[in-house]
């Protein structure tokens, strides 16, 4: 069995995976930003002649950019997020090469997607947020995509894991506000300085699908995070209907997932 462990930002997802890998060493583990089989959050997906000049450019930490880097077929994954360096434009010139937030046409991004899912075959693997958060945020954020569409996105997923032993634990909250005001604080500085939240509203603030629908601030963040967990759970519904279990954000027991 696999599980992917989704739900908002703030519902406690780092928490449980740190639980569940506490409890069950034999299971792999991936969290976000690491070299994964299947999420290319926070890393950078170069082809053979990009990651060259990259380490070219980076000569003084070439060691640590190989240390980082995975190679598939034809492209490499340079998980840059973990590389620590103090070189100036290093992390701006690397997310130039993730595969969200635009960057790339759609159908290579849906090619990308749906080619590393269809690569994944393995099992005894838990996923922080691979499923969902950064699929959806592309296509709702970036892509303007409608919620039928992104449907129809996640039955081409379903499809090609049909075969996959997996479950899908989502941490529902029923208070977005609350649970964002609680990592709000839990990645602010020493003094207080919010280090996280004013990235997230910038994200949002900046993204076309804000644009286009005169959205910005707090509020309609809010608003976004509430309609995105409503249809997560409606793709669980619909889409994975005997693969997912619901648990109460911060408020479940051991026994209320099922990995014994």
């Amino acid at each position: 069995m696999n599980y992917f462990i989704e739900g908002l930002q703030g519902s406690g997802k780092s928490t449980l995976m740190e639980r569940i890998a506490a409890k069950h060493p034999d299971l792999q583990v991936f969290h976000e930003g690491e070299y994964s089989p299947i999420e290319l959050a926070w890393c950078a997906y170069v082809t053979e002649s990009q990651y060259e000049t990259i380490l070219n450019r980076y000569d003084a930490i070439r060691q640590e950019i190989e240390e980082k880097s995975h190679r598939e077929e034809d492209h490499f994954v340079i998980c840059y997020t973990k590389i620590h360096t103090d070189i100036p434009g290093f992390y701006q010139d690397l997310e130039q090469h993730e595969i969200y937030n635009g960057r790339i046409p759609f159908d290579r991004f849906e090619d990308i997607v749906f080619r590393r899912f269809a690569r994944w075959k393995d099992d005894g693997q838990v996923f922080e947020c691979s499923l969902f958060q950064n699929i959806v945020e592309e296509l709702k954020l970036f892509r303007n995509a409608s919620d039928e569409k992104i449907i129809s996105f996640y039955r081409e997923i379903a499809a090609i894991l049909k075969d996959q032993e997996l479950c899908i634990l989502y941490l529902q909250t029923d208070d977005v506000p609350a649970n964002i005001d609680v990592i709000r604080k839990e990645r602010s500085d020493q003094e207080g300085n919010e280090l996280w939240f004013p990235l997230m509203l910038q994200y949002f603030n900046r993204s076309p699908y804000a644009d286009i629908n005169n959205l910005s601030g707090e509020e309609d963040l809010y608003r976004h995070f509430e309609a995105r967990q409503e249809l997560e759970l409606r793709i669980c519904r619909e889409i994975f209907a005997d693969r997912y279990v619901i648990l109460p954000s911060k408020s479940y027991k051991d026994s209320d997932y099922p990995i014994r």
